[in-house]
């Protein structure tokens, strides 16, 4: 990745979560408790922002929020684009970031096979005895 791409993409992740803080009045977006910029990706020649956007709240405010993002969209670019001297700013396209829920996914799996563990009498992440298989019973041919 060039130094150019990975200086405007940290620099548009800073502007648009502050753009998002202070500009954006949209209800949808003012109904979750935090929103935070997680991710930008540039395309190649700078042109696309694949913006990723967590959300603290339930999914259907989550979906609200990447809605009311994506109708502030071009009201962001200009913006964007003059606070960062950018000749031509990116197109702005929001999306939630899954990284957010994996983790609470995987966190949750953790949790459980601690309660499991504990249930049974080993420690988390203790390998269970395995099962001794039976034994074939010798047919009497060789092989």
């Amino acid at each position: 990745m060039s130094q150019r791409k990975a200086r405007v993409e940290h620099a548009l992740r800073e502007a648009l979560q502050s753009a998002i803080d202070n500009d954006v009045k949209d209800p949808r977006v003012r109904a979750a408790t935090l929103v935070t910029v997680s991710k930008v990706e540039l395309n190649v020649d700078l042109s696309v922002a694949n913006v990723y956007v967590s959300v603290v709240g339930d999914e259907a405010t989550a979906d609200g929020v990447v809605a009311g993002l994506v109708k502030a969209a071009g009201f962001l670019r200009g913006p964007i684009g003059r606070e960062l001297r950018l000749q031509h700013a990116p197109e702005l396209r929001f999306m939630g970031d899954p990284t957010i829920d994996m983790s609470e996914k995987l966190a949750a799996i953790v949790r459980e096979d601690q309660e499991r563990a504990k249930a049974v009498g080993r420690t988390a992440g203790e390998a269970q005895a395995p099962t001794p298989t039976p034994a074939k019973p010798d047919d009497g041919s060789s092989s």
